[in-house]
């Protein structure tokens, strides 16, 4: 898995034009256009911070950071109509002569018309919104941050088991996407195979998606390709998923080490965030299904609040101390306990 990753190339967007923002969050966060022209083309976001100008709007503009979203919320607008009319003119002449991407409004704001005339001639969209402006600065920064992500393309299979998101990796045909069939006949839900796209959503959250052109069609050799949603139905799909731990698939190999109490919890950095890792081996025979539900039931358990192995280790240590003091007094003698001491008239 560290050697696929060492080769991967991290993608990021450069941009990404402002028609195409507005299409995506004009039902999304109740975004209305109120600029007379169409959106230019050649309009583009390059940033994925957003900015108010409030001082700039006052004639200040050593620090301003034009190519940013521009939010004009309250302050901002009733400033406009508290000043002159030649002074508004003159900061606002002077606000369009930068390269502004797009004006929003918030708050169901109306755009005095001096902003709205001049914003036409300049050719900047001005769009407007009921939301109000610290509610939609967050669903707007939420929505930047996404599309300005880090993100890489993996080979593997991504399955949500029991709300889990575990994501299959090895070598090709060591049966990632028949072990990700097996899991959704049981019920689980494919969110990609083969081809699956990470990208970072804040600081510690990894998400997983299918491509548009795959979404959840699935190559299983020796059938061909098939269609995961048609088969099984809506209930075994989802289109994203958090990751919360990748599962490596290997051949069985007599002369490895494998981990076998779970004491030494493993894991492995993608885009700077840690998710857990567990290295499965497999040979012909084993149950991988039923084991790939106990990692995610596992997984739970731990999140939770309880490690089965931490348990295990603070009740073999206890024992051990007992065992300790016992061997001072050669009186006692070392019995096997039971895990029920009386078993009744129950001879089943």
């Amino acid at each position: 898995m560290k050697d696929q990753l060492r080769n991967i190339k991290e993608i990021r967007k450069e941009f990404i034009t402002v028609d195409f923002f507005y299409k995506e969050c004009m039902n999304r966060f109740k975004i209305k256009k109120i600029s007379g022209k169409d959106i230019p083309s050649k309009k583009v976001i390059t940033d994925q911070d957003i900015h108010r100008p409030g001082l700039a709007l006052s004639g200040y503009f050593d620090l301003f950071t034009y190519k940013k979203i521009q939010i004009f919320g309250n302050t901002e607008i009733e400033y406009l109509r508290k000043i002159t009319r030649e002074d508004r003119i003159k900061n606002l002449n002077k606000f369009f002569s930068y390269d502004v991407p797009c004006i929003i409004i918030t708050d169901n704001n109306d755009a005095p018309p001096d902003l709205k005339e001049l914003a036409d001639k300049f050719n900047v969209p001005l769009f407007k919104t009921s939301y109000p402006t610290t509610k939609f600065s967050y669903f707007i920064s939420d929505f930047l941050d996404d599309q300005f992500s880090s993100q890489i393309v993996l080979h593997g299979s991504f399955v949500d088991v029991y709300g889990i998101g575990l994501l299959f990796s090895g070598k090709s045909g060591i049966g990632k996407s028949e072990i990700a069939l097996d899991l959704i006949e049981r019920g689980h839900r494919l969110v990609a195979d083969d081809v699956v796209v990470l990208s970072k959503k804040a600081e510690t959250v990894l998400m997983g998606s299918g491509t548009s052109l795959v979404e959840h069609f699935m190559e299983i050799r020796g059938l061909g390709i098939i269609d995961v949603k048609s088969i099984f139905g809506i209930r075994s799909i989802r289109y994203q998923k958090r990751v919360e731990v990748i599962v490596e698939l290997e051949l069985w190999d007599q002369n490895r080490t494998y981990e076998r109490t779970g004491l030494d919890h493993k894991n492995i950095k993608i885009l700077d965030v840690d998710i857990e890792f567990i290295k499965l081996p497999i040979f012909p025979g084993k149950n991988i299904t039923v084991i790939v539900e106990v990692i995610a039931l596992n997984y739970l358990c731990k999140h939770y609040g309880y490690n089965a192995a931490q348990v295990f280790k603070k009740k073999l240590s206890r024992k051990i101390h007992e065992n300790k003091l016992k061997e001072k007094d050669p009186r006692n003698i070392e019995q096997i306990n039971r895990t029920i001491e009386y078993f009744e008239h129950d001879f089943e």
